[in-house]
């Protein structure tokens, strides 16, 4: 019988693998905030903006500012992703209560993500890709990945990048006129 070290390596194996940096974003799944998955499958040929995101922190207002961006980009090609994490103790741990709270405070109607782990060894393996990908896993709340058509190109954003500033918007506007 395999010891504890050998079993939880076996046990890893899938999740390291899914996390391969050769991997693109198209191959990852994550849970849904309401429930079930979402399959990045199904945007492939999008550019993606994914976002670890918080409740309670003083960089929430930028779901707004998320929203806002949804609204005016979905239809070039864009799909905001919201990952609700507590890894900087800012957030509920209910997913019935982040939804309530994002639907009541900012009408959010872009996808959101069950609540996550985005950093450390315990991230999912979307996180643990990405920041393979875009320059390092988020420092905090609110730490943006820009995700390119070809699923593999990504840019990373500091909390402090607001969604509309124009570092932003040049971004995404480069990102969805570019072709897969």
């Amino acid at each position: 019988m395999a010891d504890a070290a050998s079993r939880r390596a076996i046990l890893a194996a899938p999740l390291l693998m899914a996390a391969a940096p050769d991997a693109d974003a198209w191959s990852f799944r994550v849970s849904a905030l309401e429930g079930g998955e979402h399959d990045l499958a199904a945007w492939r040929g999008r550019v993606l903006l994914v976002v670890n995101t918080a409740s309670f922190c003083g960089y929430t207002p930028q779901y707004a500012a998320l929203q806002q961006l949804h609204d005016q980009f979905q239809g070039q090609g864009l799909t905001v992703l919201g990952v609700p994490s507590n890894d900087f103790n800012q957030e509920s741990t209910d997913n019935r209560q982040i939804r309530e709270f994002c639907d009541g405070q900012f009408g959010i109607e872009f996808p959101m993500a069950a609540l996550s782990t985005v950093r450390g060894p315990r991230a999912i393996p979307l996180y643990r890709w990405l920041a393979v990908r875009g320059g390092g896993e988020p420092r905090w709340n609110f730490h943006k990945y820009l995700v390119a058509r070809d699923g593999r190109t990504v840019r990373g954003f500091a909390t402090g990048v607001e969604p509309r500033s124009a570092e932003m918007l040049g971004a995404i506007r480069v990102a969805v006129a570019a072709t897969a």
